[in-house]
């Protein structure tokens, strides 16, 4: 009888905790906008060159677009991310409870599970191929550079990619609910601790970032 009513009352509180997060998410204001993003990577690939050239174009666009929001120079590292089944690499810009821009690819072909987020997220192509699968769908659907592919809120994929495919990925939602999905494969696969306390630490220094930014704001 005591462990029903703790359940019932967990519930309860879940319940009413999602109900506030889906509120809050719904009625506050965002920093970014995933068209205006795309339309910024899109702008950098029509002058063409390498993708790393691409990426540092956009990263100085968006500093100067959105200043105090993009992460220093000499904090865009890039990391390995594995999950899925699918290995890849990011570089984080930025990241709040609710927002994050990172650029993200891979150099070897990989193929995996989309995972299924709390957050819709949109990646614009600046090479390469990605492969799209939705589940119920028996067809698949090809990107290629300069096309926006949109992840929706609850939507599961098979996806893949070429080697040698980057892109500028914005997502909005509840970043914390997408970390379980994120180091999984690193936890319980390659078990690389390291690489774990990596992503945590810039996730933890981006939202010192913005959390400073907000407090100066309130001064001001």
């Amino acid at each position: 009888m005591g462990f029903t009513k703790s359940f019932i009352f967990f519930c309860l509180w879940a319940c009413l905790a999602i109900f506030c997060v889906k509120y809050w998410m719904k009625t506050k204001t965002y920093v970014f906008d995933a068209k205006d993003i795309s339309d910024i990577t899109k702008k950098h690939l029509k002058s063409g060159g390498s993708p790393e050239r691409i990426f540092g174009k956009v990263a100085f666009h968006l500093d100067q677009a959105y200043p105090g929001h993009i992460l220093p120079v000499q904090d865009q590292e890039w990391v390995f991310m594995y999950a899925g089944g699918w290995k890849a690499s990011m570089c984080l810009l930025h990241a709040s409870l609710t927002e994050y821009i990172l650029f993200f690819g891979t150099a070897v072909d990989t193929s995996g599970h989309s995972g299924r987020y709390w957050a819709n997220i949109s990646d614009t192509l600046i090479s390469g191929k990605f492969t799209q699968w939705k589940e119920g769908s028996l067809q698949t659907t090809v990107y290629k550079p300069g096309d926006h592919v949109i992840h929706v809120q609850g939507e599961v994929t098979v996806v893949s990619w070429e080697a040698n495919t980057w892109m500028v990925e914005y997502g909005r939602g509840f970043l914390p609910s997408a970390l379980g999905f994120t180091l999984s494969d690193t936890v319980f696969s390659s078990q690389d601790i390291v690489h774990v306390g990596k992503i945590l630490y810039l996730y933890a220094k981006a939202l010192w970032q913005e959390l400073l930014l907000f407090g100066n704001e309130l001064k001001s």
